[in-house]
């Protein structure tokens, strides 16, 4: 596949402060990479270092295979980028705003701008001094997601939206990476990057800490087990692999490591299986794992 993004062992210092540490990883066309960590874990510092805003100190980053930092403007010309904090022109509309950046972009499709002001239920008419922090939102993305860009770079881009927004971004993101875009997506909005990624990259005090596909990733943490058996259930609780186990007469729930699963399942159809549910884990899973500690 062909990578669009490539970082290598990426370090960045303020002052004393080791923003970064040797952060490593890679977007590929058609591919959406959620890029997840608390305030302050260096998702920012990062993205501010794609788009040339700041310079790194060490390591590697291209976008399209060139240099972020010498080669930007070349760069810029093929991305969309959405902050989480959107800041516009008050004195101008929202439309005028959508209008002056998709000039300045080059690339922008008034077909699929009007649809998308449709779909996000914005009024472009009025003066952006008006707008809340959702409006300005809905602004920014349908600038960024009207721009044919091959690739999109997503920071928070949901904050201030309501659930139906939400949604209605997912699916934009959707159509892109079908279409064979690439996308960056950080997001404090988990079940969101759940949703869309294909790959999730944690970031934990400036370094990479997990990162793969979700299914990869799944063993890092327990699968929840409903088990309902004929015989005395209170048998599995001392089973390899099996943890916080509570059960009432012959019904039980239980955390599980994924790679003792055969094992407890051999032993409980030994008990006569009556019913039996197993919830993979979810992404705030693996993501509270790297940091209830």
């Amino acid at each position: 596949m062909e990578k669009v993004i490539q970082l290598s062992g990426l370090q960045k210092k303020f002052g004393k402060f080791q923003a970064l540490s040797d952060v490593t990883f890679s977007v590929n066309a058609g591919e959406v990479v959620g890029f997840i960590g608390p305030n302050g874990a260096g998702k920012s510092t990062t993205i501010r270092i794609l788009l040339g805003i700041i310079k790194r100190d060490a390591g590697h980053a291209e976008i399209f295979g060139k240099d972020v930092w010498k080669e930007s403007f070349e760069i810029h010309k093929r991305i969309s980028y959405v902050p989480g904090d959107v800041s516009l022109w008050g004195n101008l509309t929202g439309g005028e705003i959508i209008d002056l950046f998709l000039n300045l972009h080059g690339s922008g499709n008034k077909q699929k701008r009007d649809q998308l002001i449709k779909r996000f239920e914005l009024d472009p008419k009025k003066k952006a001094k008006t707008y809340s922090k959702g409006n300005r939102q809905k602004v920014a993305l349908v600038t960024a997601l009207s721009a044919d860009s091959d690739l999109y770079i997503f920071d928070e881009p949901t904050s201030g939206l309501d659930p139906l927004m939400e949604a209605v971004f997912q699916e934009e993101v959707e159509k892109l990476k079908n279409e064979g875009k690439a996308i960056l997506l950080s997001s404090h909005i988990l079940s969101e990057v759940e949703r869309l990624a294909d790959k999730v990259v944690i970031i934990r005090q400036g370094k990479v800490v997990e990162s793969g596909t979700l299914e990869e990733l799944r063993h890092l943490t327990r699968t929840t087990i409903t088990l309902e058996t004929e015989g005395e259930i209170v048998q599995l609780k001392n089973v390899l692999g099996v943890y916080n186990f509570q059960y009432k007469d012959n019904y039980a729930t239980f955390s599980a490591d994924t790679k003792y699963l055969n094992d407890i399942l051999l032993a409980a159809t030994k008990l006569g299986v009556k019913k039996f549910e197993a919830v993979p884990p979810t992404l705030e899973d693996l993501f509270m794992r790297h940091y209830e500690n």
